[in-house]
């Protein structure tokens, strides 16, 4: 650690009293400071300090040159004092010459405790830290965004919440990749330095989240700033833990009531209710207008409150009118226009879902549906139908890279239709209830078994099981059902009645 005093970290501290640099070199470190009113005050050998005046600068061009010299002649590295920043070109083509640090300080008495915190008094710069944060702390925060920039406008440099991946949150300021990178995420308190940049984590004790880190950064911090800084993090660490709480049982409490609004609305099947309105333009969501519907579920358990918050990230990518929500083991959710789009719209829209699709693999394990453009309140719960039909079809499709477009489906769309009504489903369930019982294991292995055209190996690829056990499963349905699976027509019935209990 140096014991100097740095010109950047002078220039970072959140408390300087307004100094600039006006001329000669940035990078220029010194051994200490000297304050004074005059410059016939100062000590005769200046060591190689800072040399700070708080009286009035000299106001003639030659002034201002003899100044500069008397200050070098007396082994002074710098001069700060107020005003300087009218000191004329020539005065500080010299000051750069002679190796000086011209700088303009608004309020040199400031400048002077800063100096000292930094090279005399580290507890001291902790100790202010440590008081903004509680401050930060006890300041009523709307979510955790506003506490971090709170926490940022307080301390005076950039706040962060992090993970391993990349930046969640963060105020004050951009955390410098290359910084983000030499972060370890391993032990409690962190230091890391990057080329002029530097930051300060602690680990988040969140039992929530795993691997988050808070993190105040900034750029020329010095060795002791960026010390302070760590204790500075590790007194904010638990309100900020407590505000991610605080912020997760908001949003769950949140999705449960829009999932139930939306179950509401789908229930209604297009039939006007003024109070199931009302609630949906609470929310924003507009009925009116072309709506294109979508669906994400998850091929194996997925935490529906994650999805949807990588799901809505996403959609903000997407430069339309969007919403979605959680809905039993996924994510339902649609577009909005004012206008009906063009073909070539459409089509760019469904890309764009399939990206959204495409990216949410790479997290989740999960399938989507996409449903048929449509109009009106009855439109959108067509189109959301639409979607989850879609859906549970992706989930048996990776050719398709376990996404279904309804619009794509062509007699397929004709059979899901004709399965979802009120005369088919009831039959389908008296049937195939045989296989309900021991968790309903042969009832899913003998779905995707019909769903991949008959086929052992890859319904046994789908299903992560070996051949025989499928071979079994499907031996032993046929026995319960009492049915000859040979027969085309039987089993395209039985195939059906799997698609309507589904």
């Amino acid at each position: 650690m140096s014991d100097g005093l740095l010109l950047s970290a002078l220039l970072a501290h959140p408390e300087n009293g307004g100094v600039q640099l006006i001329a000669g070199p940035e990078d220029a470190e010194w051994t200490g400071v000297a304050v004074e009113t005059a410059e016939e005050s100062l000590p005769p050998e200046g060591a190689d300090r800072l040399a700070v005046l708080t009286g009035l600068p000299p106001v003639r061009p030659w002034q201002q040159d003899a100044l500069i010299r008397r200050i070098r002649d007396r082994g002074f590295r710098a001069l700060a004092i107020p005003h300087a920043e009218t000191f004329g070109a020539g005065t500080r083509a010299l000051a750069g010459r002679l190796g000086i640090s011209l700088l303009h300080v608004d309020r040199p008495m400031l400048l002077a405790k800063a100096c000292w915190q930094l090279i005399e008094a580290r507890d001291a710069l902790t100790l202010n830290y440590v008081r903004k944060v509680a401050q930060s702390i006890e300041y009523h925060a709307d979510g955790l965004p506003d506490l971090l920039r709170h926490l940022s406008s307080s301390v005076g440099h950039g706040v962060a919440l992090i993970d391993a991946e990349g930046v969640l949150l963060q105020a004050g300021g951009e955390l410098d990749s290359e910084v983000h990178a030499a972060i370890d995420f391993g032990p409690w308190v962190d230091l890391a330095r990057a080329s002029d940049h530097a930051a300060a984590s602690v680990r988040v004790d969140s039992p929530s989240r795993e691997g988050l880190r808070l993190a105040f950064f900034g750029e020329g911090l010095g060795e002791r700033q960026v010390s302070a800084l760590a204790v500075a993090a590790e007194v904010a660490m638990p309100a900020v833990a407590a505000r991610i709480l605080i912020d997760e049982v908001d949003e769950v409490n949140d999705a449960a009531v829009s999932s139930g609004v939306l179950r509401d609305f789908v229930d209604l099947r297009g039939v006007s209710d003024l109070d199931v309105e009302r609630r949906m333009l609470e929310r924003g969501w507009r009925t009116t207008g072309y709506h294109l519907a979508f669906r994400v579920i998850g091929r194996s358990k997925v935490d529906a409150l994650q999805l949807l918050r990588f799901v809505t990230g996403e959609l903000a990518r997407i430069a339309t009118d969007s919403h979605a929500t959680t809905s039993g083991r996924g994510v339902s959710g649609w577009l909005t226009f004012a206008e009906p789009p063009a073909p070539p719209q459409i089509e760019r829209h469904v890309a764009s879902l399939r990206e959204l699709h495409n990216a949410a693999q790479r997290v989740f394990n999960v399938a989507t549906g996409v449903g048929s453009l449509a109009s009106g309140a009855p439109g959108l719960t067509a189109s959301l139908s639409e979607a989850s039909d879609a859906s549970k079809i992706a989930a048996n499709r990776s050719a398709t890279g376990w996404f279904v477009r309804v619009d794509g489906l062509g007699l397929e769309q004709l059979l899901l239709a004709w399965t979802g009504n009120d005369t088919f489903v009831p039959a389908a369930q008296s049937l195939l209830a045989p296989l309900r019982s021991g968790g309903g294991e042969l009832l899913t292995t003998l779905s995707a078994y019909l769903d991949h055209e008959s086929a052992v190996a890859p319904t046994a690829a789908a299903l992560g099981l070996h051949r025989n056990t499928v071979a079994t499963r499907i031996q032993r349905a046929q026995e319960l059902l009492g049915v000859d699976m040979s027969d085309p027509e039987v089993r395209l019935a039985v195939h059906l009645a799997c698609r309507a209990v589904r």
